[in-house]
């Protein structure tokens, strides 16, 4: 990360770098409430620790994330936030999840009031890492910790434009008893988010893949309901990449149809229910996915059906529908900004890698990075 390079070659100090995220944390949580805590007397004192240290090492290797402010996901974030302090980075605060009193998640409730999408208040950023989008999307730290049972890291990174990374199932320590909750990462670039699994996974930075790589493109998994604009969007995001060499799409041999992960997925998290039939479907998925991962290395989807919705709620939408199959299935999966709607939200790409193959869709993903920002200059 640029942040940590600085802060190693003692062209910036950690100290002021951290003063600055929490001033603008300062600033700017007052509308946006992405944050329940803020531990700025702590995060101060911990990035005197790293300036300390490396006045006396100097450009310490074993610190990648030197001076790095990052946000953790709700009040009992730092728990698992332990590789991420010991390599450097300075934790700032704790971010929103959703409230009490709702059956929905895709929404936040910071310490000063619901939390907002950076892009338009009246809209919700998407959940349950709701803060942690937020405060990425808006700025406010280049990094935010969050975890994904059904979609709540890829769904928020959609909805606020930033990259959102759920691991494969079991590569990461989880506490959730189902195994369908995993940790991720909101991070503001693609790269961001491979320093952060650099240091939560022990991987080296992930090669360059050869491309253009493989990719099936499917609009709604067979039995999703997305709207038009979301499919569009996320269309119009495959064939730049297209166009830029990066993928390749191919035709699988069979269509992709999965079956409806949903009564699965909800009969996992409800306690005493009969699982006999979530086993059936989630091995038939399992069936049907490996088939396609034999056809292709990706698969491609929009990320979420819908743009972001507002305060009072989805409906009678589920936001995850294009998400929970691989929380279900345990596929990791990227979340990757397709541009804008035309209510002026961000929208997603959603990208699908066979089992452990974390590395491709951050490879793929800076590299997707890349071409765009060269077809700017």
């Amino acid at each position: 990360m640029e942040i940590a390079a600085g802060v190693r070659a003692r062209e910036l100090r950690a100290a002021d770098v951290v003063a600055e995220a929490l001033d603008r944390i300062e600033r700017t949580d007052p509308w946006l409430c992405a944050f329940v805590e803020v531990w700025g007397e702590e995060a101060l004192r911990r990035a005197g620790e790293v300036d300390r240290r490396l006045d006396r090492r100097g450009a310490d290797p074993s610190l990648p994330l030197a001076g790095v402010p990052v946000a953790v996901k709700g009040r009992h974030g730092l728990r698992t936030a332990g590789p991420l302090l010991a390599a450097g980075a300075v934790a700032v605060g704790a971010t929103s999840v959703p409230g009490p009193g709702t059956p929905w998640q895709t929404w936040g409730l910071g310490a000063r009031g619901r939390t907002v999408n950076p892009w338009r208040a009246d809209r919700t950023p998407g959940g349950s890492s709701a803060g942690a989008a937020a405060a990425v999307a808006a700025g406010l730290v280049p990094l935010a910790t969050g975890s994904d049972g059904a979609g709540s890291v890829r769904i928020p990174a959609a909805w606020c434009g930033v990259v959102g990374l759920k691991a494969t199932a079991g590569r990461l320590p989880s506490t959730d008893r189902t195994g369908l909750a995993v940790p991720g990462v909101l991070a503001r670039s693609a790269a961001d988010a491979a320093s952060w699994w650099q240091v939560v996974a022990g991987e080296p930075e992930p090669a360059l893949p050869a491309l253009p790589v493989t990719a099936v493109w499917s609009p709604d998994l067979g039995f999703a309901g997305p709207d038009p604009e979301p499919v569009a969007l996320g269309r119009a995001a495959v064939e730049r990449l297209v166009a830029a060499g990066v993928v390749r799409l191919v035709r699988p041999r069979v269509p992709v149809r999965l079956m409806d992960p949903g009564p699965a997925w909800l009969a996992l998290r409800t306690p005493g229910a009969d699982l006999a039939g979530a086993h059936r479907v989630r091995a038939e998925n399992d069936r049907r996915l490996a088939a396609l991962f034999a056809d292709a290395e990706l698969l491609l989807t929009p990320t979420a059906p819908t743009a972001p919705h507002g305060h009072e709620g989805p409906g009678d939408r589920y936001s995850t529908s294009l998400t929970w199959a691989f929380n279900l299935s345990g596929h990791p999966a990227l979340s990757l900004p397709a541009g804008f709607g035309s209510d002026g939200c961000p929208a997603g790409l959603q990208l699908v890698a066979p089992h452990g193959r974390e590395a491709l869709l951050l490879a793929v993903a800076r590299e997707a990075e890349a071409r765009e920002a060269e077809a700017r200059s």
